[in-house]
């Protein structure tokens, strides 16, 4: 499987079979901006705000997954569990959907825009965890700190850190969110940096620990 980070908390996912997973995508974001059309088979939307939901700018006769339900498609198989956006069930920022993804034998889960610790119920429906995709920025979503306590409470193998400060984002991005280092600091794992992760059963020990992405 293939990851690529299109920055916030955009990532598409490419499995052996070809089958193309766009997750969060946007279109033009305080300095970011999505390639596109990008052609997916699967577009997954964590929530309905406006850094997560620009579906347009996927093209072909995808599948739209944005519900806390079962889905499966193209020997891709989806479970979205219901979370929040804050740490109050949802009254400042809504509601959002975490999902975990199986592809090529890899449980991949996207936390969206968590806002909160999981309980334990929702630990144990997720399940064991390869590749956790959690924002760290704070200010709308976990912090650094709270973003550790979640990854602890889901140990994967190999977590990558979203929706954080980077020098692309304009000046109001520096002041939205925090930077990554934070949560490398606080997490105690060794951390790497890719441009382009490919990664399936055989290689995932190796990239064992943070992954940070370069935006796309």
């Amino acid at each position: 499987m293939q990851i690529k980070w299109f920055g916030q908390s955009a990532f598409l996912l490419t499995s052996e079979f070809g089958t193309r997973i766009l997750i969060d995508p946007y279109d033009k974001l305080l300095g970011y901006k999505m390639p596109k059309p990008i052609a997916a088979d699967i577009v997954a939307v964590t929530h309905n705000h406006g850094d997560h939901n620009k579906i347009h700018v996927a093209s072909g006769n995808y599948m739209l997954v944005n519900e806390p339900k079962e889905y499966s498609h193209d020997h891709v198989f989806i479970r979205g569990f219901k979370t929040y956006h804050d740490k109050v069930n949802g009254k400042k920022r809504g509601n959002n959907i975490v999902f975990r993804f199986v592809v090529d034998g890899l449980t991949i889960v996207h936390c969206g825009d968590l806002g909160h610790l999981l309980a334990e119920d929702q630990i144990r429906d997720i399940g064991e965890v390869d590749i956790l995709m959690i924002p760290v920025g704070g200010k709308a979503t976990l912090n650094g700190v709270d973003a550790v306590q979640v990854m602890n409470q889901l140990h994967p193998t190999v977590t990558i850190p979203m929706h954080y400060r980077t020098k692309a984002l304009s000046f109001v991005g520096t002041l939205m969110f925090d930077k990554v280092d934070r949560f490398i600091e606080a997490s105690g794992e060794s951390s790497s940096e890719m441009s382009v992760l490919n990664v399936n059963t055989n290689n995932l020990s190796q990239y064992s620990g943070v992954v940070t992405m370069q935006y796309q």
